[in-house]
């Protein structure tokens, strides 16, 4: 076990910063790296949508039509920095967007709409009716899956990457532990599974731990403007999951 730990590819640009560098031009790059945001965080937005009280069937017209508007190659001359977040942008967009073109948009024949975004209207649905019957704000919805679909993003990366390295049994075996105190994880029962010893598996979990923070960092990278704001970020999204 002394390899445990795969080597992945670093991760694109930060996304975020080209969309807010490319400012007036509208840039393809810049155009792409804002599809790519939208269509990773797009389940937040319909989350929101339907906890402000609109129907599955106009939720799912209202956040395609978000989309294509924000996704209007002019519309980015228009992006303002919202606090140098992507997720605080997103949300404020989607705001404005409900106050100021519900009327407009609920008028238009359904079906009528340009489809920007793959999004599996079958599955959002599923998700939202599982949401906790008890009382959150539309935002701490919002927020909420935001977080959680960041971590999701990790998660399926570190994921690929044991797979790419043959170690996909590790992973499974080692991933509990991400969810767990320190003292909590069962060292000697993941080394019985793995015929391994229970000091490989601390210093396997200790790696697949580090690596786990690297690729959080380079996931938040993609949604802030200044790499400076990442820690409190993480510190921020890491409370979404409290009260």
């Amino acid at each position: 076990m002394e390899s445990e730990r795969p080597t992945g590819q670093p991760f694109a640009p930060t996304r975020w910063s080209v969309v807010l560098a490319a400012g007036r031009s509208a840039s393809p790059r810049a155009q792409e790296a804002l599809a790519t945001l939208c269509q990773t965080y797009w389940y937040p937005l319909y989350a929101y949508v339907r906890r402000q009280g609109h129907g599955q069937h106009d939720a799912q017209d209202l956040t395609q039509e978000f989309f294509a508007r924000l996704l209007q190659k002019q519309y980015l001359a228009r992006i303002q920095r919202e606090g140098g977040r992507f997720r605080s942008f997103l949300l404020t967009a989607l705001k404005r967007f409900l106050v100021n073109e519900w009327d407009r948009a609920k008028a238009q024949k359904r079906g009528g709409r340009q489809t920007v975004l793959s999004i599996d209207a079958g599955s959002a649905e599923t998700r939202y009716r599982q949401e906790p019957t008890h009382e959150l704000t539309p935002e701490k919805i919002y927020e909420r899956h935001w977080a959680q679909t960041l971590l999701d993003q990790v998660l399926a990366r570190l994921r690929e990457e044991y797979a790419a390295s043959g170690k996909a049994e590790l992973f499974r075996q080692l991933s509990v532990s991400l969810g767990q105190p320190r003292g909590a994880v069962r060292y000697a029962d993941i080394a019985s599974h793995l015929g391994s010893t229970e000091a490989a598996v601390k210093m396997a979990v200790q790696r697949l731990r580090a690596r786990y923070r690297e690729l959080l960092r380079a996931e938040i990278v993609h949604t802030v403007a200044d790499p400076a704001e990442v820690e409190e970020e993480i510190r921020y999204l890491f409370t979404t999951f409290s009260g």
